[in-house]
């Protein structure tokens, strides 16, 4: 018989698919995997290569902070303050028509031995400047709040996506039973624009979702009431869970009633955990001034406070922890965030001061007691400001082309600055650096492949960053 002429085309099928099977048990037979390919197993504590870090503090200022009034210094926008800027006279942005380009209203100062130019607006960050690097080159998305702070967060413009808390949650696991995994810590005037999308689990099972909690509203029902025995209380809640156990194992789909189970036996150990971590009368004098919590502005002192109970829960290996310095817009631009539409100088000599001592009092606070080690501090906003004033106004308008955001800590390279927008400050030119490179760069400091870090998801492997993320070599130590 000739195959090469005999060989019909079911045949040829018929064959393919026994020969495929065979393969399949072949690898069936022949045992169990070797310990060097072993799955990565999500949850347990393992990476996919040696870690620098073991934690993340991610503090956010909502309302898009100006890059050109902070971080980023234009000889240009001094030299040309009050001409139109080249090729875009006439442009729109989100608010309307721009006026001309506009020099910072404060002068910026060399700082550290690097000389890195920073606001004279942020005395207390300035002394972190060697320790910090500087990503000039942001871009985003959108040009509009909501969008952009859940763009920044998750990886995604729109919700029901995972924040990076929330992976890392999923990735790593809890370090400490006692407390919760992700912590989200809002401002004493409140929630960022989009409120508790910015720290959602998505479409991640429901326990990965950050728990809210600051010095100002802490964990509520966590106290057993006094009419109740300590002995009663435990034999409830053994039989309580008896009860969920069983029902969780018949409904074992149902991610939500499990995550509600996990939190209600994590609310459980936390009766005790969570009053101490909070209790901030624990800490010494010293550090009350070095954060300022008596600060006689108390939105300053608020803040403070939060930035000490940051470091309480980093220090009890919380794996990530979003601390927010400002709310949501209001209806006065600029009176509770960052966004300076109207007057920038008085708006943000209303905010650096709350920002600076606090924040740079927790890092200096981090590095000292040796956390910073192994502590990856980042440091975001949604979007940057225009170099030129709002047609009408003393203020900016929303530049989602070119911003600034930084890192620093566990195996960043600091004093160095990426990146940078043109001579203006309008787009990034050099470098250009999308959110997702930069969270492939925080799993990579985590010791995570950005692109082997996924769940499965309407029919597609979804990720922190997208279908897109390189890693930022060049910050990297």
């Amino acid at each position: 018989m000739n195959l090469l002429t005999d060989l019909a085309r079911r045949r040829f099928l018929g064959n393919t698919h026994t020969g495929l099977g065979g393969v399949g048990l072949m690898r069936l037979l022949s045992g169990t995997a070797s310990a060097e390919q072993t799955p990565w197993q999500a949850g347990q504590g393992q990476t996919h290569h040696p870690a620098k870090a073991k934690r993340v503090l991610q503090i956010f200022c909502p309302g898009a902070a100006s890059h050109l009034d902070l971080w980023e210094y234009k000889p240009s926008l001094e030299k040309y303050h009050g001409k139109p800027l080249p090729g875009e006279e006439d442009f729109l942005s989100f608010q309307g028509k721009n006026g001309n380009l506009m020099k910072s209203p404060w002068p910026f100062v060399q700082s550290g031995e690097s000389g890195k130019p920073i606001t004279s607006m942020l005395p207390h960050m300035a002394q972190h400047a060697d320790d910090i690097a500087f990503i000039h080159s942001m871009q985003s998305k959108t040009n509009t709040h909501g969008p952009g702070c859940i763009f920044v967060n998750t990886g995604h413009a729109t919700e029901g996506f995972p924040s990076a808390g929330a992976w890392l949650s999923y990735a790593l696991g809890s370090e400490n039973e006692n407390l919760p995994t992700y912590v989200a810590i809002s401002d004493i005037r409140g929630e960022p624009p989009n409120g508790k999308a910015n720290w959602s689990n998505g479409f991640l099972p429901a326990r990965h979702q950050a728990i809210m909690m600051s010095d100002q509203k802490p964990i509520r029902n966590l106290a057993r009431p006094g009419s109740i025995s300590a002995a009663e209380d435990a034999a409830s809640r053994k039989l309580l869970a008896q009860l969920n156990g069983r029902f969780a194992d018949a409904n074992s789909s149902e991610t939500d009633l499990q995550a509600r189970v996990s939190a209600y036996e994590l609310a459980g150990r936390m009766q005790l955990s969570a009053p101490e971590v909070s209790d901030l009368s624990r800490e010494s004098a010293a550090a009350h001034r070095l954060y300022g919590t008596k600060d006689e502005n108390p939105l300053k002192a608020a803040y403070a406070r939060n930035c000490l109970l940051v470091r309480r829960l980093l220090e009890r290996d919380v794996r990530y922890v979003n601390l927010y310095c400002s709310s949501r817009a209001s209806g006065v631009d600029g009176l509770l965030n960052w966004d300076a539409h109207k007057t920038l100088k008085p708006d943000y000599e209303r905010h650096c001061p709350i920002f600076d001592q606090p924040t740079a009092a927790l890092l200096t606070d981090l590095k000292q007691t040796g956390l910073l080690e192994d502590t990856l501090v980042l440091w975001t906003t949604e979007f940057g400001r225009m170099p030129t004033h709002q047609a009408g106004t003393a203020g900016r308008d929303h530049n989602p082309d070119g911003f600034t955001c930084w890192m620093m800590g566990a195996g960043v390279k600091g004093g160095v600055s990426y990146g940078a927008t043109d001579e203006f400050g309008r787009r990034a030119e050099l470098n250009p650096t999308t959110v997702w490179d930069y969270y492939a760069s925080v799993l990579h400091l985590l010791g995570f492949d950005h692109e082997k870090l996924t769940w499965y998801h309407n029919g597609l492997d979804r990720r922190l960053t997208d279908v897109h993320g390189e890693v930022i070599k060049a910050i990297l130590a």
